[in-house]
């Protein structure tokens, strides 16, 4: 990995509910801790766009998809158990 990579998350929530809040709590974390300024979060609620999680074929959150660098990656949970994240 270069330095100067950046990389590109979309964090598939639903709303404010527990594991959807921790999700983002703890990828902000790992982000500003191993990625400072070489990240972008783009956050999806499914609540506000249902039709996403269809046409994305996300079927549970929290999803965090890592977009790139290629290859992507998919991981689910709350993102607590830092060693498989």
């Amino acid at each position: 990995m270069r330095s100067s990579e950046r990389f590109t998350f979309r964090l598939y929530i639903t709303g404010d509910a527990p594991n959807s809040v921790q999700a983002m709590a703890n990828l902000t974390k790992l982000c500003q801790c191993h990625l400072p300024e070489r990240h972008h979060i783009e956050v999806v609620d499914l609540l506000r766009d249902t039709q996403r999680a269809l046409s994305d074929a996300i079927y549970m959150t929290p999803t965090l998809v890592k977009v790139s660098p290629a290859p992507e990656v998919r991981i689910v949970g709350s993102l607590s158990d830092l060693g498989k994240v």
